[in-house]
C-alpha cells in the first residue's frame, strides 16, 4: 500500500487527510483517513515539521503500517544538502527508518541542490520538487511521474488537497 498525506491548517485547527492505494497509477478506489486537531504548533520557517508531524503521526496511529510500501509528504524530504531533515525526513525517522518517504513539494526550496529532483508533468512549466528517503532518488522520482493524471499535479495528490480543504 501507498499513503499520502496533506494537512490543510484554519482556525487554529489541522484537518489531516491520507489517502491509501495500492498503485501509482490509481485515479480511484482509495481509502481515506482524515482527522482534525486542536490546538496545532504555531508555524515556524525551517521547523514545519514540528507542526505537521504530530498531525500525521496521529492519523498513522489508526492505520496498520504493516504493508505500507512508502509514505508521500506534501514538502521536503531534505532542507539542505547537509541532508539536514525537513518533514520528510523527520517523519521517516519517526518510524524508526522503516518505511521509505517521498516528498513532494510544489515551491522550490532554494538551500538544497543535490538530492532533490524538478519534475515537470502535462504541459507545466512550474515543476514539482521530489526528495526521498529510504528510497533512491530516481525511483521515486519514476513513482511521482507515473502518477495518473495530465496535468502538474497527479490525480490523488489533487484530490487529496481538494479533500483537506473541504468541509
Amino acid at each position: 500500500m501507498i499513503l499520502a498525506f496533506d494537512t490543510y491548517y484554519f482556525d487554529n485547527k489541522a484537518k489531516t487527510v491520507c489517502l491509501e492505494f495500492s498503485e501509482y497509477n490509481q485515479k480511484e478506489n482509495f481509502k481515506i483517513h482524515t482527522e482534525i486537531i486542536e490546538n496545532v504548533e504555531e508555524y515556524i520557517p525551517g521547523e514545519f515539521y514540528k507542526r505537521e508531524l504530530p498531525c500525521i503521526m496521529s492519523v498513522l496511529n489508526q492505520i496498520n503500517l504493516e504493508n505500507i510500501e512508502v509514505i508521500i509528504v506534501d514538502g521536503f524530504v531534505y532542507l539542505d544538502d547537509d541532508k539536514k531533515y525537513g518533514l520528510g525526513g523527520h517523519l521517516y525517522e519517526k518510524l524508526n527508518r522503516q518505511i521509505p518517504i517521498i516528498g513532494v513539494a510544489k515551491t522550490n526550496f532554494a538551500s538544497i541542490e543535490k538530492d532533490k529532483k524538478a519534475l515537470y508533468r502535462g504541459d507545466s512549466i512550474k515543476p514539482l520538487y521530489i526528495t526521498s528517503i529510504g528510497i533512491d532518488l530516481e525511483e521515486a522520482f519514476k513513482k511521482i511521474e507515473n502518477m495518473h493524471g495530465e496535468f502538474r499535479m497527479p490525480t490523488l495528490l489533487k484530490e487529496l488537497d481538494r479533500l483537506t480543504k473541504e468541509n
